[in-house]
């Protein structure tokens, strides 16, 4: 049985794991080496958004 408070640790390193994702993905964008994989990335990233959603 899980306490509150491994729940509530468990959402911050959730919270934690998705800040680094989103980090991640925003260099991505932003270091694209041409517009075309510029382009997919922000599908991916729009894609992701909208399934937290």
């Amino acid at each position: 049985m899980r306490t509150p408070m491994s729940n509530i640790a468990a959402k911050l390193r959730a919270r934690r794991a998705e800040a680094r994702t989103r980090r991640a993905l925003s260099r991505a964008i932003d270091t694209a080496g041409s517009v075309t994989v510029r382009q997919e990335l922000i599908a991916i990233a729009q894609a992701r958004q909208s399934n937290l959603r």
